[in-house]
């Protein structure tokens, strides 16, 4: 059986309007050291966001969260961002800033998984369930 490897996350906000302090989740970073996994996942519920800011491009903010996931895979097509190791790509996602994108605080966890867990995340904090 493998064993659990420590990771790291961190919940990728929508913050339209900054200075509300008003957000949506619509994403996860997720980085573990020991297996090399550094994996973004989001999903923007447009109906959310249009209600929390009627106003907001959401067309743009689609554009800046393709380049978290671009950031995170890695590579010439993310810029010199993509080109830097893992550790630093990661360091960059979850950096602290007062945009319409941001992070909130890095959390740790265990998994056998990272993909999992990633997965795992996206269902308990991003995905509304709504009742039937």
């Amino acid at each position: 059986m493998p064993a659990h490897s420590s990771f790291d996350y961190a919940i990728i906000r929508v913050v339209p309007r900054v200075e509300r302090e008003e957000f949506i989740n619509v994403g996860v970073a997720l980085f573990c050291t020991t297996q090399r996994f550094l994996g973004v996942r989001v999903e923007l519920d447009e109906a959310r966001l249009k209600a929390l800011a009627p106003d907001v491009d959401v067309d743009t903010v689609r554009d800046h969260l393709e380049s978290f996931r671009r950031v995170s895979e890695g590579g010439r097509s993310a810029g010199p961002i993509g080109q830097l190791p893992q550790k630093d790509r990661w360091h960059w996602l979850v950096a602290p800033r007062s945009t319409i994108l941001q992070t909130g605080p890095v959390h740790s966890g265990l998994s056998q998984e990272p993909q999992k867990a990633l997965e795992h995340l996206m269902d308990t904090v991003v995905r509304v369930k709504h009742a039937r």
